[in-house]
C-alpha cells in the first residue's frame, strides 16, 4: 500500500487516516479493460429516477449513483476502498490530532466553468454542519469545531479531538464539494459540480443524460462521450433492453434475474457492504418497548428471508458489515427463530394477544424489497406479529423514511468501509438521522466518541464490536442480511470496475467499442 493511502476495510484499516499525511496522487487508482473507442454513448439501465439532484440530501441509490458522476469530493475510495486524494491532494493532521490541514488540487474547475478554491470548501463545509441545511452527513463533521481557508489551496479543520473516521467520511457524496455561488435551488435544476461528467438533458422519469467533462481534472478523462441513465421499471425489462442492444450496462439486485441475462450478457458478481433489514422505529407505538422489538427479533429466521427473498444469494448479517470490524451475527440474542422466546418477550410487554406493526416497503429501488416484506409477514404472523405492509413507489418511501413516518421499513441501506460514517448519523443522539433511526442511548454516544478517537485497528474493533452488541441487544433495527450486486455488461463495454459499496464512479473508466 503506498504511503499516505487508507484501506478502509483491510487489516490495518484504522491505522493511516486523519493522524497520518496523505501523500500526492491524481486520484483513485483505475482499472480498465481493452481500450475501446474514445467517445460513442453508454446506456445504463436504471429502475427509477433520482429523487433529487442536491447531494447533501442524497440518500437513494440511484440519486447517489448519477451525483457521483457529476461532483467531486476532498477524498476518494478506490477500487479497493482505500482513502485517496480527490479534490485534496493532500492531508496531515497535527501531533494532538486537533488540527487538519489540507491541500487542495489546483486548476480544477466546477461545470459553469468558475475556479474551484478553499473558499468553496470552507463554505461546504459550513454548509454541512450548519442544522439548517439538513445535509444527511452532518453527523460525519461533529469533531469539527471551525474551517478556515487562510489561502486559497489551503483549508484547516480544527477538531475536538482526533477523528479516525474523518478521512473516509469525506469521501462520500453526501460530502460533495459545491460552488460556494450555488443554492440548492439551483443545483435541484442544473448540478454544477467538479466530476468527471456534467448534466446534458433531464427528461423526469424517463433518463438523465450526462456529457464528458472535458475539463475534469483526472487524469484520465472519461472515454465515453456521454452515459444515459435510462429509466426502466423492472430488472427484467432491463435484461431484454440489454439483449436487443438498447443498453450496454446494469447493475442487478435480484440473482434470479441475473442467471437469467447469463450468456449474451457478461455478469460480474461482487460481495457488497450494504445490509438488508428491518428497521423498528423505537419512537413508534408498540415499538418504545424493548421487549415488542426483541420479540421480532426471535421470530424471524433470516436464513428464510435470504432464501426465499434471494436465493440464498448472500450471508446472514450483524449491524456492521465493514470486514475489518464485521458484527458476529451469533451474538446476537436469538441467533435462530426461537418462537417459545418471541412470545415470552411479547408476555413481559403485555402484548400476548399480539401487535401490528405498521410497515412501509419500497418497490422500485431494489428488486427484492417486496419479497423480503412478504417473508418477513408469514414469518412474524406465526408470532402474533403482524406487519401491516404499504407498499410505495421509490421517492414516496424515501419522502416517509425521511421524514420518520413509519413504525417499521423494509430498506436496503448502503454500507460504508467506516462503522461511524455508517451508524454515527443513526444511532448518536446528536446524529441528524436519528429520528430515522428511532433509538439512541447514553452508551452509544461514548462508544461511538471512543470508536473515533484511536486509531489503534484492534481497540477500534473492540468498540465496534460493543457497538453492534447494543444495536442487537435492544432490537433497534433488525438485521437480515448482506447480498451481493450483478453487474450485466454487453460485450463492446470495457473497463467498468464494480465496487463493493456499490458505487458506479468507475463510469468515468469505461468505453464502448
Amino acid at each position: 500500500m503506498p504511503r499516505g493511502s487508507f484501506s478502509a476495510i483491510g487489516a490495518a484499516a484504522a491505522l493511516s487516516i486523519a493522524l497520518t499525511s496523505c501523500s500526492s496522487s491524481s486520484g483513485p487508482a483505475t482499472s480498465t479493460g481493452a481500450a475501446g473507442q474514445p467517445g460513442g454513448s453508454l446506456v445504463v439501465g436504471v429502475t427509477s429516477d433520482p429523487d433529487t439532484l442536491f447531494p447533501w440530501k442524497a440518500t437513494q441509490f440511484q440519486a447517489v449513483n448519477v451525483l457521483q458522476a457529476l461532483y467531486g469530493t476532498l477524498t476518494e475510495f478506490d477500487k479497493d476502498l482505500n482513502v485517496v486524494p480527490g479534490l485534496a491532494e493532500s492531508w496531515e493532521a497535527a501531533g494532538d490530532g486537533k488540527k487538519l490541514t489540507l491541500k487542495l488540487r489546483q486548476g480544477v474547475t466546477f461545470a459553469d466553468g468558475s475556479a474551484f478554491d478553499s473558499k468553496d470548501v470552507k463554505s461546504s463545509l459550513d454548509k454541512i454542519m450548519d442544522e439548517k441545511t439538513a445535509a444527511v452527513a452532518r453527523a460525519s463533521l461533529s469533531s469539527v469545531k471551525s474551517v478556515a481557508a487562510p489561502d486559497a489551496s489551503t483549508v484547516v479543520l480544527e477538531l475536538t479531538g482526533p477523528d479516525a473516521a474523518l478521512p473516509a467520511n469525506l469521501a462520500t457524496v453526501n460530502m460533495a464539494m459545491l460552488s460556494s455561488d450555488d443554492t440548492e435551488e439551483k443545483l435541484n435544476a442544473t448540478p454544477n459540480g467538479t466530476g468527471p461528467f456534467t448534466l446534458s438533458k433531464r427528461v423526469a422519469s424517463q433518463s438523465i443524460t450526462l456529457a464528458k467533462n472535458d475539463k475534469y481534472w483526472g487524469g484520465e478523462k472519461p472515454k465515453v462521450g456521454t452515459v444515459e441513465f435510462r429509466v426502466i421499471p423492472d430488472e427484467s425489462s432491463i435484461v431484454s433492453a440489454m439483449q436487443s442492444g438498447n443498453v450496454q450496462l446494469a447493475v442487478f439486485n435480484d440473482p434470479l434475474v441475473a442467471q437469467t441475462a447469463q450468456g449474451t450478457i457478461n455478469v460480474a458478481k461482487t460481495p457488497q457492504l450494504n445490509y438488508h433489514a428491518l428497521q423498528l422505529n423505537a419512537q413508534k407505538g408498540d415499538l418504545k418497548d424493548v421487549n415488542v422489538r426483541l420479540a421480532i427479533q426471535c421470530a424471524v429466521d433470516r436464513k428464510q428471508v435470504l432464501d426465499t427473498a434471494a436465493l440464498g444469494e448472500g450471508e446472514v448479517t450483524g449491524p456492521i458489515t465493514a470486514p475489518a470490524f464485521k458484527s458476529d451475527p451469533n451474538k446476537r440474542p436469538c441467533p435462530a427463530r426461537d418462537l417459545a422466546k418471541a412470545a415470552e418477550y411479547l408476555g413481559k410487554a403485555g402484548k400476548s394477544g399480539g401487535v401490528t406493526v405498521k410497515t412501509i416497503v419500497s418497490q422500485g429501488e431494489y428488486a427484492t424489497s417486496v419479497n423480503e416484506a412478504q417473508n418477513l409477514k408469514a414469518q412474524l404472523a406465526e408470532a402474533k406479529i403482524n406487519l401491516d405492509l404499504e407498499v410505495l413507489e421509490s421517492g414516496a418511501f424515501v419522502d416517509r423514511w425521511v421524514a420518520a413516518d413509519f413504525d417499521a421499513a423494509v430498506a436496503l441501506n448502503g454500507g460504508r468501509p467506516d462503522p461511524d460514517g455508517s451508524y454515527g448519523r443513526y444511532f448518536t443522539s446528536k446524529g441528524n438521522l436519528n429520528k430515522v433511526a428511532g433509538y439512541s442511548s447514553p452508551e452509544l454516544d461514548k462508544l461511538f466518541a471512543e470508536g473515533k478517537a484511536t486509531t489503534d485497528q484492534a481497540a477500534r474493533k473492540a468498540i465496534y464490536d460493543q457497538v453492534g452488541a447494543q444495536l442487537e441487544d435492544n432490537a433497534a433495527w433488525i438485521w437480515l442480511f448482506s447480498g451481493y450486486t450483478y453487474t450485466a455488461t454487453t460485450q463492446n463495454v470495457q473497463g467498468f470496475v464494480p465496487m463493493a459499496s456499490g458505487s458506479l464512479q468507475y463510469l468515468r473508466t469505461t468505453s464502448v467499442s
